[in-house]
């Protein structure tokens, strides 16, 4: 039986304080909405390889398995 997982494409624009409030634990969670229009919610840990010195920009793809656990994010734009 293969496990089914799930793609969204989301655009991220998360400046770096707002990141550092994410990260320090004061908010645990990103909360963004896909292209599709579907709402997703990730731990704010898993952005952390993209952090620049002016925050977290760009276009990434959020795959999810068929139980809503987070596989893995990627940065594709």
């Amino acid at each position: 039986m293969t496990q089914a997982t799930y793609r969204l494409v989301v655009d991220l624009h998360i400046d770096a304080d707002e990141f550092v409030r994410l990260y320090s634990g004061s908010a645990t969670t990103v909360v963004a909405q896909a292209r599709s229009g579907l709402r997703v919610q990730f731990p704010a840990g898993a952005l952390r390889p993209f952090v620049l010195h002016n925050g977290i920009h760009g276009v990434f793809e959020i795959v999810i398995d068929e139980h809503n656990k987070l596989q893995s994010v990627a940065r594709i734009g």
